[in-house]
């Protein structure tokens, strides 16, 4: 605490140091030459008295005056760049300590460093995000209008052609249309404008109705989805099971777009903790390298740009996957070593018995 003290106040004591001495010696010269030998001793107490008052009303003159002069600059620098609010300026202690002084405006500028820099970070985050949003759309887009301009050309008189083009056509706008949807949800989530209908249900019966959903779309590449074991008893969690459905769709459309062809997508349920269960979708596919991990859940995010695309896709679902099991407050994780498979979980409510709740 002395230590403190005399940095705090060491300006105003090396001042009124200085002046005390200057003026001490002053007046100490005044009675050498003036005073009167018999009343010599007199005069020295008097002098003592005023070296001490001297020294005092100068120090606390000089902490006070500096200290309102500190505090109303500073106060101001502090007020014209925002860096600190005037409520918490108050709540600290004034000194004359420059050092404390430019400490506190050292962790304030790096405070504004570091929201500048999370700034600009957004803002090629939106910078992508708009490039990436352009090109999903124009690509559709472009398509939809090629065909149309073709039939308005006169392509339109041959029956065949124009049955085909329209066709074409049709799935360019559904494409569009499955886009802007996947947008719309994810804005609503963010915003916390899509309500959850919360309800027990039985997970197993979710994936075997997302396994008969995609039997299809796997049997293309010959891949088998699959338990990891048979489930007899149902496992019932509470959640809002029209997202979770959508979420182990998505994470299993997502296994078998980048799954090997007569590889395997396989689902496993576990009880995490006592009221938690965690669902897995595991694949042997090509897996994820380690710098793309953290990017996966972006917006329109591809680990391979081109090949992707072919498989269609509005590049949404582990986005979406993402902000559901964020509005649920449950957590998702992914495991990946590229060139062996992936896998991707899912944390959910464990409920004992099936009972309908709604909860808005």
């Amino acid at each position: 605490m002395p230590a403190k003290l005399k940095k705090s106040y060491k300006f105003a004591l090396r001042s009124s140091l200085y002046i005390t001495i200057i003026s001490g010696a002053f007046v100490t010269l005044l009675l050498y030459l003036f005073s009167i030998p018999e009343t010599a001793e007199v005069y020295w107490k008097v002098l003592t008295v005023f070296v001490l008052a001297n020294f005092l009303f100068c120090f606390f003159i000089i902490q006070f005056r500096v200290e309102r002069f500190i505090y109303k600059r500073v106060k101001k620098i502090y007020d014209d760049v925002s860096l600190l609010e005037s409520t918490s300026f108050h709540q600290q202690p004034i000194t004359t300590d420059m050092a404390t002084l430019t400490r506190e405006i050292e962790k304030f500028a790096q405070g504004k460093k570091l929201e500048i820099e999370t700034l600009k970070v957004r803002e090629t985050y939106r910078k992508e995000f708009i490039g990436n949003v352009s090109h999903e759309l124009k690509t559709p887009l472009f398509t939809v209008q090629g065909y149309i301009l073709t039939l308005l050309d006169g392509a339109i008189k041959d029956k065949a052609i124009r049955k085909k083009y329209l066709q074409r056509a049709a799935k360019g706008v559904e494409r569009l249309i499955y886009i802007v949807r996947d947008l719309d949800m994810i804005t609503k989530l963010e915003v916390g404008d899509l309500h959850l209908d919360y309800e027990v249900f039985n997970i197993v019966e979710v994936v075997e109705n997302s396994f008969d959903l995609l039997e299809m779309k796997a049997a293309k590449k010959n891949i088998t989805l699959t338990f990891d074991m048979v489930y007899e008893d149902p496992i019932m969690v509470r959640a809002d099971k029209e997202r979770i459905q959508q979420v182990v769709t998505n994470l299993m459309v997502n296994s078998i777009k980048y799954g090997k062809p007569d590889g395997t997508t396989e689902v496993s349920i576990e009880n995490l903790i006592k009221n938690k269960v965690i669902v897995r979708v595991t694949d042997n596919g090509e897996g994820i390298e380690k710098q793309h991990i953290p990017r996966l859940f972006e917006r329109f995010f591809r680990v391979d740009k081109s090949g992707s695309r072919k498989e269609g896709g509005s590049g949404l679902g582990l986005s979406i996957v993402k902000h559901i099991m964020e509005a649920h407050n449950e957590k998702i994780y992914v495991e990946s070593v590229f060139g062996i498979g992936s896998e991707f979980s899912f944390t959910l409510e464990k409920a004992e018995e099936p009972q309908n709740v709604s909860a808005k």
